[in-house]
């Protein structure tokens, strides 16, 4: 074999090895992270997740099932037949919804309850505007108000002790959907995620610096049209569930008085607590949403009470003061997410 035969061998060898080194290289390097966005159930939807391809066409899927579901804006999702008075059959999402409703329903003493849409359209934050509601009007409306007139039968037929009940899971189901796409992505062997669906949020594992996700929280300036983007703090977080309630931007005036969109099931009226926004983190999306939902109407002394039985539950609360200024409050677990 002659020199430059040698050298012929020696170089195919070395390029051989240097395309082996490239491709386990290529191979062992991270899967890129994808960020999809988009609207559902009347809001904004952004899910990063580090995965080779996208996994967009399988997430809207997933969200149009839940829907289906869940939604009052649907015509013909489960809910809205139920509110018509049909004969259906709830599905799985339904049946998980329902149960978690009604499990903090009882917790919190009815201060979360999903039969309240009555309440809220008669207050002008639901499907209907009409005259401001009176004394009479809202005790009527009460009768037909209350967690404990409804049931989910085993047969999975939803029961009412009146037929003008109705159901409005708006306050859970956004939370549950974050945790339906979060379980999705996991199945896909993704460990590295953030669903957030209009605020409520669920991370997982590393963001792509592989540090903490960082979710913030924003001042409660009073901004009708969520322009103001303002935060109070940023959290540093993984492997939990985050939502927030706040009644800084959707409220209106009436004869010089403000009247809040979160109403109190137990009276009928809306809550005039000196909470302005209530997050909470806990191990899922929905019951951090059902909770949340549950401290705006509770005030703050109530919320600190209910917190002493529940360690599970993580809180950042800020509230209005005397003077016009704002005042925090924190559970003892929340300090450890807190940004420094």
């Amino acid at each position: 074999m002659d020199s430059h035969t040698k050298q012929r061998n020696f170089l195919g060898v070395a390029l051989l090895l240097l395309l082996s080194i490239w491709i386990i290289s290529r191979n062992n390097r991270p899967a890129p992270f994808h960020t999809d966005k988009g609207l559902i159930f009347g809001t904004m939807y952004q899910i990063t997740y580090q995965h080779p391809t996208s996994l967009k066409s399988e997430i809207e899927a997933e969200l149009k099932r839940i829907d289906g579901s869940l939604s009052p804006f649907n015509d013909t999702a489960i809910i809205s037949r139920i509110n018509r008075n049909e004969t259906v059959v709830a599905d799985s999402l339904f049946t998980k919804v329902f149960r978690k409703s009604m499990q903090v329903s009882k917790e919190t003493a009815g201060a979360f309850d999903i039969t309240v849409a009555p309440l809220v359209n008669a207050w002008g934050f639901g499907f209907k505007k009409g005259r401001f509601p009176d004394k009479q009007m809202v005790d009527s409306l009460l009768q037909f108000v209350g967690y404990e007139k409804v049931a989910l039968q085993e047969n999975g037929v939803v029961t009412k002790s009146d037929p003008r009940l109705m159901l409005n899971c708006s306050a859970v189901a956004k939370g549950y959907a974050v945790d339906v796409v979060a379980d999705l992505l996991q199945s896909k062997g993704i460990n590295n995620l953030m669903v957030d669906i209009g605020g409520e949020v669920v991370v997982r594992g590393s963001n792509p610096q592989q540090k903490l996700w960082r979710i913030g929280i924003n001042k409660p300036v009073e901004d009708s049209l969520a322009t103001n983007q303002e935060l109070q703090t940023i959290l540093e977080l993984t492997d939990v569930g985050i939502a927030t309630s706040g009644n800084y931007r959707n409220y209106y005036l009436h004869e010089g008085k403000k009247y809040a969109h979160t109403i109190d099931p137990r009276t009928g009226y809306p809550v005039q607590h000196t909470i302005l926004s209530s997050t909470v983190v806990t191990a899922d999306c929905m019951s951090a949403d059902a909770y949340a939902t549950a401290f705006m109407v509770m005030g703050l002394e109530e919320a600190k009470e209910f917190l002493k039985q529940h360690p599970e539950l993580e809180v950042y609360f800020i509230y209005s003061q005397p003077d016009g200024s704002y005042g925090t409050f924190c559970s003892e677990g929340m300090n450890k997410y807190i940004s420094k």
